[in-house]
């Protein structure tokens, strides 16, 4: 059984690069352990433990064990250390400090070993840490996991992304809209990389469309709040909060405006309180070709009930809007 460990700081949202070790690591383990590494109280945030965990159920990356803070094992560190007789410095590395409390080498290794862990999937800038973990593994007795690095995600200047940068972090990504499923997949495709990767927000665009597009009409209106009747409007849209936005676009009541075309505003109304309280898809483009065969001025009539010129189809609009709703509008 191929065991494998995700080991996050608690410092908030997760770096994308750090989900991409998340994901890489869910899909190669038959068993992962889900392990806080909290041996730097200085790097610590409040609530920073509960941001890395809700990124991962976003992102649908769960675990078999877990979480398992560091911290919480002090004691077990520092016995395994004691009993190898190792000193407090191993190679020029402090193992724990001047208060007993085990420094991420010591903890980490210790741990791996504990948990069984055969293979270790992890960002390439921890490969300086490879010979040292593996020459303490030695010195417990104990037998190194299969080190896997894969390459970072970079920015466009080819540096380490900074958390701040545009879609640096799960939450940014989650907060722009883009579905959970369309970042999974951006990740996937990334894989392992072999060298260190610019992140392509396009690519993770694109990706939210063909999932977007994939979604019924009931489970659309779900996620961005809407009746199902309102999705005909966001079909199209890029991303969640585009579509959330198309919909309050046409759902917000507009501003009360002296109608341009009072003629088309009444025979709408007329062929309108005729109809269901919401319409098909059908009904709808059949009520806009009825208005437009006795020249009806749907610009005008699109106005009344969105306060814009632009926008979804209005067969659309007429579908998304309930009966009172859009007759109350068009006699305004």
């Amino acid at each position: 059984m191929t065991r494998v460990r995700f080991a996050p700081s608690p410092t908030g949202s997760l770096h994308v690069g750090n989900a991409l070790s998340a994901v890489a690591n869910r899909r190669f383990g038959d068993w992962m352990l889900l392990r806080i590494d909290d041996t730097d109280p200085a790097r610590n945030l409040e609530g920073g433990e509960d941001g890395v965990l809700d990124d991962l159920r976003w992102l649908g990356v769960d675990w078999d064990e877990g979480p398992v803070r560091q911290s919480s094992r002090a004691a077990r560190h520092l016995e395994a250390a004691h009993e190898a007789g190792l000193p407090q410095r191993f190679e020029g590395v402090m193992l724990w400090r001047d208060d007993d409390t085990p420094t991420f080498h010591l903890a980490s290794v210790v741990d791996d070993a504990d948990f069984g862990i055969t293979h270790v999937i992890r960002g390439s800038d921890h490969r300086p840490n490879e010979e040292l973990h593996a020459a303490l593994h030695r010195a417990l007795g104990t037998k190194p996991p299969h080190v896997i690095h894969h390459g970072l995600v970079v920015g466009d200047d080819g540096k380490k992304l900074s958390k701040r940068a545009e879609g640096a972090t799960v939450a940014a990504l989650r907060d722009a809209g883009y579905p959970a499923e369309a970042v999974r997949a951006y990740l996937e495709e990334l894989d392992l990389p072999r060298h260190d990767v610019h992140l392509d927000l396009g690519r993770i665009r694109s990706l939210s469309v063909d999932v977007i597009g994939r979604m019924s009409d009931d489970e659309l209106a779900e996620r961005i709040g809407v009746p199902t009747e309102a999705v005909g409007v966001v079909r199209g849209a890029h991303d969640l909060a585009e579509a959330a936005a198309l919909a309050r676009g046409v759902l917000d009541v507009p501003s009360p405006a002296a109608p341009q075309s009072p003629e088309t505003n009444e025979r709408f109304v007329e062929l309108r309180g005729q109809l269901p309280e919401y319409l098909g898809k059908e009904d709808a483009k059949a009520l806009q070709r009825e208005l437009k065969a006795v020249g009806g001025n749907l610009r005008a009539l699109r106005v009344s009930l969105t306060g814009a010129e632009r926008g979804p189809e209005l067969w659309a609009v007429l579908r998304a809007l309930p009966r009172d709703e859009a007759i109350r509008r068009a006699l305004l």
